[in-house]
Formats: structure tokens, C-alpha cells, sequence
């Protein structure tokens, strides 16, 4: 694999291994409020993308400190944890969906946390206006701000089957407008949305890496309990793809990425408690396993 994994990239940029603790700001979306829609994404959970972050109703740093508090509590006894550090990872809904002085606050709480080395943002291209973009050029100042955009897919016909909510052209906006003040951006994709084929995938992914992102997070579909997109595969509307199939896909979408383009993630796991499909993707060990063989991940 030519590719920097994201575990590689932190150490190089901040010296030790770094740890994610997903953060619920309490954010809505505009595909659930009634500005897009109120159903959101297809594929999108109750839980907003967000299933494994901690509990909205704690404060921000209520939330880091539990989260650091699970971390610990799976490494090893005798471990110096009191060295450990920590990206703020605000992932559930539109993390940047809310007014600038609200998204200060909670941005700022997590910078101020001692343990946190970065913040990472999880939003919709759309949800960028000039005074948001204003504050993460700000902050990024003090330390490092990083934005994940949720693009999916760059095929019309299957953002529209999605209910993304806007074009490609959106994203592409976004993009200049984060490169242009030096924001770190991460762009997420789908894998296996229903009609699409092999090549549109690898097209999706080849855009993504000619755009200009430093990073990259391909997510295997999951269909998940709740989501208009279980009706569609509960009706036989579509199928998921196999392991070996995934495996194999994966391998070709890093073909078509630039080397210096992190690799956030290759597959990603639903909560098994509301997973429908693929069942073999709730064995996260097996999947990386094999992912790590394929590609000769050491």
C-alpha cells in the first residue's frame, strides 16, 4: 500500500499515536429540519451518522472526558495514559448546521482541552457560509481544524437517489474555500450505493483525489434499521456486496489516489443492534484482517 493510513500520518504530524472521540454537539441538518427535507439521507440512522458518539446532554468537555475515560479503559494495565491525546471529532448530523457565536463555543471548549491536539468537523458541503469559514480559519490558528465533507457520491442520479440535497458543484466550491485557508479537508464516500457500478465508484474516488482534499474515508454501505434505504432492501431492490468483492474494491479506489492523500478509513462498522446488511461487515476484525492482507497494511 502506497498510501499514508491515518494512524502513520498522526504519528509523523504529532509525534505519538493519536486517539478520536466522537463528540454529539447537539446539531440537526438541514435534510431533517425541514429546510432540505425531514428525512434525511437515505442511509442515515437515527442517530445521525453519529451512533458511536457520546451523549449530547453532557457538555463538550463532559464528553471529551468519558470519551478518554472508554479509551483508556481498553488499553492495556500498566500503560501511561496520563501521555495520551486526543482528536475532537464532532461527527453526529451537520456539525457546522448552527449559528457562528454557537459553533465558537463549542469549537473553543474543545480546543481549550489540554489533551485535544485537533478538531475534526463533520458537515455537509452546503453548510459552509462566509462567517463559519471565517471562525475554522480562526481557529485553525491554534490548532489544527479539520473538516470532513460528506460527498458520497459525484453521480447525479445517485445523489438524488441519496436525497444528498446538492450538486457537485457545492463540493467543489467547498473545497476551494477550505484550501484557500489552509483547512485540512477529509471527504467521505460511499461504497456500494444501489445502481451504481465498479467504474462510477472508481470515478467518484479518482474526482475525490484530483480535488485537492488531504484526506479520504471510503465507507462500505451499510443498510441499517430505520432508514428508507432498508424498505428498499427489505423490497429486493438491491444487494450489498460480498467481503471478497468490498476487498477487492477497495484495493482498486487507492490505485486512483494520489500517495500523499491519507487514508481515513476503508470500511467502517453500523451498530450491530440495528445492522440489517451486510451481516459480515458487524465482524470488524475479520474485515480489517483482510483488508490489511490484501493490501499489505503492516
Amino acid at each position: 500500500m502506497k498510501q499514508r493510513t491515518l494512524n502513520n500520518y498522526l504519528r509523523e504530524r504529532f509525534g505519538q499515536k493519536i486517539y478520536k472521540i466522537s463528540i454529539d454537539g447537539g446539531f440537526t441538518c438541514p435534510n431533517r429540519d425541514g429546510t432540505l427535507g425531514n428525512r434525511g439521507c437515505i442511509f442515515c440512522s437515527a442517530g445521525g451518522s453519529g451512533d458511536f458518539a457520546e451523549d449530547r446532554n453532557m457538555s463538550i468537555s463532559e464528553q471529551i472526558e468519558n470519551g478518554k475515560k472508554r479509551v483508556e479503559s481498553k488499553m492495556p494495565k500498566g500503560r501511561d495514559k496520563a501521555s495520551n491525546k486526543y482528536i475532537a471529532y464532532f461527527q453526529a448530523f451537520t456539525n457546522t448546521y448552527a449559528p457562528v457565536e454557537r459553533l465558537r463555543a463549542l469549537y473553543t471548549e474543545a480546543i481549550e482541552s489540554p489533551d485535544i491536539v485537533a478538531i475534526s468537523i463533520g458537515t455537509r458541503p452546503d453548510c459552509l457560509p462566509e462567517d463559519v469559514l471565517e471562525l475554522l480559519e480562526e481557529l485553525n490558528k491554534i490548532k489544527p481544524v479539520w473538516v470532513e465533507l460528506g460527498l458520497q457520491t459525484i453521480h447525479e442520479k445517485s445523489a438524488k437517489y441519496i436525497r444528498r440535497g446538492y450538486p457537485l458543484s457545492v463540493y467543489d466550491t467547498a473545497v476551494d474555500a477550505l484550501k484557500k485557508r489552509r483547512i485540512e479537508t477529509i471527504t467521505h464516500v460511499i461504497l456500494g450505493i444501489p445502481g451504481e457500478t465498479k467504474d462510477e465508484m472508481l470515478e467518484t474516488v479518482k474526482y475525490v483525489g484530483e480535488s485537492g482534499v488531504k484526506g479520504i474515508k471510503l465507507q462500505l454501505l451499510h443498510v441499517l434499521k430505520g432508514t428508507d434505504l432498508a424498505e428498499d432492501y427489505k423490497n429486493g431492490l438491491f444487494k450489498c456486496m460480498s467481503l471478497d468483492e468490498y476487498i477487492e474494491l477497495v484495493a482498486a479506489c487507492l490505485e486512483y489516489l494520489p500517495t500523499d492523500v491519507v487514508i481515513h478509513r476503508m470500511t467502517g462498522d453500523g451498530p450491530k443492534s440495528i445492522l440489517i446488511a451486510p451481516e459480515w461487515s458487524g465482524d470488524k476484525k475479520r474485515v480489517l484482517n483482510a483488508l490489511n492482507k490484501k493490501l499489505s497494511i503492516n
